[in-house]
Order: structure tokens, then sequence, then C-alpha cells
């Protein structure tokens, strides 16, 4: 990279500073505030590509988890800080989409008050049944089974407004079935209650379940995506089972402060998406069920706020409220 001396740039005139901050990103620590706990998808990407980053631009970037509030707490933090590179933060769906569906008196606003960078990566959720408790081969059998078991069918999710919820409460609308729905405080809990046969069936991440339906202590019976996936390939679509446009992905994204310059934006993009193209680490993303994004902050935009659409309508039919 080609560097200034400290002299030339504070001589330079005020409106080439800017440009030149960007073309140095990053010249000290960089912070990508995850707004959830350690371990989830978020954390994982977030520090697969942090890694990459320190090595291959020679300063550090930290991971810092700010849970509360389903990323609340963490989005407010980013939006407080200057919009110089120097803060991003790596997010799921609901931080981006979901909370704006589902709580109206959300203290953020995610299309307005954050720059959107890009959509890294994306994973479709599995419908998944515990074969003991629900013992049946295929979707139609789960159907019927639903009907016939109405009053005590449940499904656990990692709370109220996370991806398998609305999924499960969308999939309550297309089928015209019922089962409760027992939140968690996160997908671990939500996972050993449906392996325990607390609960029945659940729409799960792919990479998340991929160990349990290999061990066949869960049955996978649709994937949410829009063409079967190379790591379940014999679980029908969505489609397939007869939903039309039952496509749901859980997806995480990278953004930052808002009033980030363009330039900066892009150069920050290609750093992390490049860290997630690296071939060994692509290859293992694809193996644990992501899809690899790195669209434009206007690719983002627009399907972010088809995003933001669709939930708020799965909300309003469920009359589903926040906790």
């Amino acid at each position: 990279m080609y560097r200034r001396t400290l002299m030339g740039a504070l001589a330079a005139p005020a409106f080439i500073r800017p440009v030149l901050a960007q073309q140095d990103w990053p010249s000290r620590a960089v912070t990508i505030v995850v707004p959830f706990a350690t371990g989830g998808p978020s954390d994982l990407i977030a520090r697969i590509a942090a890694q990459h980053m320190q090595q291959t631009l020679g300063k550090p970037f930290v991971v810092e988890n700010r849970p509360g509030a389903t990323g609340e707490v963490g989005a407010r933090q980013v939006i407080r800080t200057a919009p110089d590179g120097y803060t991003l933060m790596h997010a799921p769906i609901s931080t981006w989409a979901i909370n704006v569906a589902l709580r109206p008196n959300l203290g953020y606003d995610p299309t307005t008050q954050l720059t959107r960078i890009t959509v890294t990566v994306r994973t479709p959720n599995v419908l998944v049944v515990n074969p003991q408790a629900v013992p049946v081969q295929d979707f139609a059998g789960l159907i019927d089974w639903m009907k016939r078991n109405a009053a005590t069918a449940s499904y656990p999710s990692s709370g109220v407004g996370s991806s398998d919820h609305l999924t499960a409460e969308m999939f309550k609308q297309a089928t015209g079935t019922e089962m409760a729905h027992i939140p968690y405080t996160g997908g671990g809990p939500a996972m050993t209650s449906l392996m325990a046969g607390t609960t029945h069936i659940s729409f799960q991440n792919l990479g998340a379940v991929i160990p349990h339906i290999q061990s066949g202590r869960l049955k996978a019976l649709m994937v949410t995506a829009s063409q079967r996936t190379p790591v379940l390939p014999d679980v029908p679509t969505g489609q397939e089972a007869g939903l039309r446009d039952f496509v749901v992905y859980s997806w995480q994204a990278l953004g930052g402060p808002p009033g980030m310059p363009p330039a900066l934006v892009e150069r920050v993009r290609e750093s992390f998406m490049g860290a997630l193209r690296v071939p060994a680490t692509a290859q293992r993303l694809v193996e644990a069920g992501f899809d690899i994004g790195g669209d434009t902050p206007e690719e983002f935009a627009t399907f972010q706020a088809g995003e933001i659409a669709r939930w708020k309508r799965v909300v309003e039919a469920g009359n589903i409220k926040p906790e």
C-alpha cells in the first residue's frame, strides 16, 4: 500500500484528508461488534474474517460481543461511533430486519442509522423433527401427524422474533396447521428440548443440525432453500413439498455507523469478503451449509427492504408480539 508521510498528510487540504484516511485503512486496530453472545453464526463468521484480515492487513481486528435486546444494544453502540471504518458491526437477520417488523418501539433504525456494507453469508433453515416423538417419514406424513396432534404439537425457538420462530409461524400460516411456540434463551437450549422430545418440530439453521441429522437423532423433512442443498441432497425444498414461495434464509450482514464514505465502504467490503473467499475457508463454510455473499450496499438495501416487508406480513398475520 502506498503510504504518505505524517507531515505530508497533515499538510494536505482538508478535503483530501478523508481520501487519504480511506486509502490507508486500517492504520490502527479495528473493532467488529457482534450484538450477540459468542458461539453463534454472527460471531463465527466475524472471527474467521477478523483473523484473516489481521494477517493480511497487519493491524489488529478485535471481535467484541455486545449482546442484549435482540441486537439493539450492540447496534446502538455502533451507531454512536465515528464513520471511519474502525468500528463495524456483523449481525444477523434479526438485527437488520426482523426487529423492525416485530418491535414498533425499536430504539434504532437499521435502514437509516447504519451504513449497509454487504450481506456476508446466508444459510437455509431445515425442518427437522424428533423421530421418536414424531414417527413420520416425509413431509406429507408430518402434516397428517400435526393435524391429528394439534392440541399437543409444539416447536422450540431460540427466542421471540428469531429466525426459527418466525419461519415456524410462516409455516403454520402456509399449511393451516397449529403448534405451540416454546421460546428459549438461545439455539442451544432449543435444540436440547427438541432432541429430548420435550418439543417436536423445529426450523433450524442448516449447519446447526447437520451432525444431528447424520447421527439419526433428528430427521430432516424439508429445506427452506430455493433449490436442494448439496449437504442434504435427498431432502426436498418447500416448493417440492407443495409450499409455493416458501424460501427462507437466515443471513448475516456487515455494517457500520452512519455516514461512512462510499470508497471506505468498498474497501471494507472487499477486505471482509476476501477473507471469506480464501479457498480453504470458503470450502469450510460451504460444507457447514453457508452460501457466501458479497453484494453491493445498494443490493443489500433492496434485499433488506424486501425482508422487512416479508416479516411484517408474517408478524401481522400471526399477531406476534415481542417479549
